[in-house]
């Protein structure tokens, strides 16, 4: 095990200025220095403030196929909206590393009905799925219809802060309706059906939703989880995207672990890092995680005001790097013959037969070893 270790370490190292190459520099800092914003309504459906996204491009770049992240604001649900500081600071740090960032809004709910209504808790979890998954098809559509913004539509990013993560998290990971509870008990004791919930809503599109763009693939790459969780951690499964959390162990609104929020028995459990991160590994996902040891639910709210958002920023965009395309070939490029294959690993060394968005290391009996990123 130390032997295949070691091998992996000094492969891994020997590779890193081949992959700089690769990218071009881009992608781990800031190499440009401005950008520009455009706003535009993503929705072919809805027609308003809450179907509107900024879209952030480096200023003077001339590649036309960069991977994009799209930021979800927080706000429980019921406030909030794309120009917190936090969207802001977020998406002008990762386009000036080369990416195309975005920043939407979503439907929110009533404050007081969200508050009195378990169902309406959930149902809007489910509408701002569905608005974000409209977004994601708004890209694709618009790389079709001429690529305006230079996009790469086999890299797209979805994450955001508190509800925003929650968001991208059940965007990711609700595969299908049957993935969702079917029976769920409201405030005033009586059973309801998310299954029945998310269908409804979702009319003859199912879990496509009702926000539009139909006909593109809603599919992201990866999940960013900046304060937030899941509602069921059976939901992550093997086929799964590749999933980044950064979490302070002491937030009371998002526990680390499993526990209604605010600590409010009347709101949705939720589950943090803690439970999460674990599910992933046994699932056999991509996935790392940050926790700020003693630190609140907050963090994110300043920006890059806060040191630990700055750390966030650089944590995620390190964990993203590896998944990104330019990276994700083959680097043994010599035919070499009369090699048998002898194991696959993932990145700590164990053997895997490997599934989606899985690192994998290919063991030659001539010594050589091989790195690859299955995807679809």
């Amino acid at each position: 095990m130390k032997q295949l270790l070691l091998i992996l370490l000094l492969l891994m190292t020997s590779l890193t200025d081949i992959i700089y190459a690769q990218c071009n520099g881009r992608y781990q800092t800031e190499i440009f220095t401005s950008v520009n914003v455009t706003t535009i309504n993503y929705s072919d459906v809805y027609n308003d403030i809450r179907h509107e996204m900024d879209i952030y491009v480096p200023d003077g770049d001339t590649l036309l196929s960069r991977p994009v992240i799209i930021y979800i604001h927080g706000g429980g649900l019921v406030l909030g909206n794309k120009n917190s500081t936090d969207c802001i600071d977020f998406c002008e740090s990762f386009a000036k590393r080369g990416y195309v960032t975005v920043s939407i809004n979503y439907r929110l709910s009533d404050w007081s009905t969200w508050f009195s209504s378990k169902q309406e808790q959930y149902e809007s979890i489910i509408r701002a799925v569905y608005d974000s998954k409209s977004a994601v098809r708004y890209l694709r559509k618009s790389f079709e219809l001429g690529n305006n913004y230079g996009i790469d539509t086999s890299a797209i990013f979805a994450g955001g802060y508190s509800a925003g993560g929650v968001i991208a998290i059940h965007h990711a990971f609700v595969d299908n309706l049957i993935d969702l509870p079917d029976s769920l008990i409201e405030n005033d004791g009586s059973i309801f059906n998310l299954q029945s919930s998310a269908s409804n809503i979702g009319g003859i599109y199912g879990l496509e939703g009702d926000a539009g763009n139909y006909g593109y693939s809603s599919k992201i790459n990866g999940v960013i989880s900046y304060a937030a969780g899941i509602i069921e951690t059976s939901l992550i499964d093997q086929y799964d995207e590749p999933l980044v959390s950064v979490h302070g162990s002491n937030d009371p609104s998002v526990n680390y672990y499993c526990s209604p929020v605010y600590g409010n028995p009347a709101v949705f459990t939720i589950c943090g890092p803690g439970e999460m991160h674990p599910q992933a590994n046994l699932s056999g996902i991509i996935n790392d995680e940050l926790i700020f040891i003693g630190v609140d639910h907050d963090w994110p709210q300043a920006g890059h005001l806060n040191p630990n958002f700055t750390q966030a920023v650089n944590f995620t965009s390190d964990f993203l790097y590896p998944l990104l395309p330019c990276n994700t070939i083959s680097y043994i490029e010599e035919e070499i013959t009369n090699k048998n294959l002898l194991k696959t690993t993932n990145l700590l060394g164990k053997e895997t037969i490997g599934s989606k968005n899985e690192i994998i290391f290919y063991i030659y009996d001539d010594g050589t070893v091989e790195k690859k990123l299955i995807i679809e």
